[in-house]
């Protein structure tokens, strides 16, 4: 009987363990909205939610390709470049020739997609070349839109302009956004196979997954949603820059942390992305509201940050020590 117990307790720890590590997420954004809530209750009405949240979905969408590219263990550190190059491409050929337009975004995709194999192939530094494609990225950007310009076009104008009758517009966008994301990577049984390739790529090869066309697939899907999320972004700025999401970089790896992704081991939460990228769009909203400054608003940033890795922390020795 006690040894029957004490398996029983045993295999209850990981699981209590898992539980903290997601609710984590929530807890953070909770931090967040009730300060706000007891500051301002009117930041919680209808169009106090879409004013915060306005620019919420593309920093999603650009935490979600971030995510992407951590499932495979790698690190994506031109991904705010490379919105803006997407952006500037809306705003220009998206608009003059539709055709084209299309089809530099598509051969965006394709690029990500073949930096992800030839990493994998030469085994090569994913901050090293990520680092230089920035700068392709941003050269790109500015040969398109030397200064800040051009439009959106009127399909995208119209389709982040949407509003919904009664819950706010960035909530259903970002509320669909993660549950197909969640859908895709953590259920379906080729997101599991992804998952895998970060968690035990040795494995994968030996039941016959190639892990070149898997990291492929992964960074194709970080361009993919790396184009939607400059797309929503002229859609609601209405015109680009080559700048105009450089920070998304640091943003998109701080929204992954802070949903309680891993830089090893494949272990990453979709959900908890999208949370965490909620989590900092509101933070930065709500400081530019209280007219703090935006040097001490990044500062701010980097306390939450460095507050939720501690209680990440601290969660996982309690865990270790239980």
């Amino acid at each position: 009987m006690n040894t029957t117990t004490a398996v029983d307790a045993a295999s209850s720890r990981p699981a209590r363990r898992i539980d903290r590590k997601a609710l984590l997420p929530v807890v953070s954004l909770l931090a967040v909205l009730v300060p706000m809530a007891i500051i301002q209750p009117n930041a919680l009405s209808y169009f106090g939610i879409v004013m915060l949240l306005n620019l919420g979905v593309p920093i999603v969408l650009a935490t979600l390709s971030q995510l992407a590219v951590i499932t495979a263990n790698e690190l994506d550190l031109s991904i705010g470049s490379f919105v803006s190059l997407v952006a500037c491409i809306g705003a220009t050929l998206l608009v003059k020739t539709p055709w084209l337009g299309c089809l530099a975004l598509a051969a965006c995709v394709v690029a990500y997609a073949l930096i992800g194999a030839l990493i994998e192939m030469r085994r090569i530094s994913s901050v090293v070349v990520t680092l230089g494609l920035s700068f392709i990225w941003n050269g790109l950007s500015v040969l398109l839109l030397p200064s800040p310009g051009g439009t959106s076009p009127d399909w995208l104008s119209s389709l982040m302009g949407f509003k919904s009758p009664v819950i706010p517009a960035p909530l259903v966008w970002t509320a669909g956004i993660a549950l197909v994301a969640h859908l895709l990577l953590m259920r379906s049984p080729a997101g599991v196979a992804l998952r895998g390739v970060g968690g035990n790529p040795g494995a994968m090869r030996r039941f016959g997954w190639s892990v070149i066309r898997a990291k492929a697939l992964l960074f194709g899907c970080a361009g993919l949603f790396g184009v939607f999320a400059g797309l929503a972004l002229l859609g609601l700025t209405t015109s680009a820059d080559a700048n105009i999401a450089l920070r998304y970089t640091l943003l998109s790896i701080a929204g992954v942390i802070l949903g309680g992704g891993e830089f090893v081991g494949g272990r990453v939460s979709a959900l908890g992305a999208v949370l965490g990228a909620i989590t900092l769009t509101l933070a930065s909203s709500f400081l530019s509201f209280l007219q703090i400054a935006p040097e001490w608003q990044v500062g701010l940033q980097g306390v939450i940050l460095i507050v939720v890795l501690s209680l990440r922390l601290l969660f996982r020795n309690r865990g270790v020590r239980q």
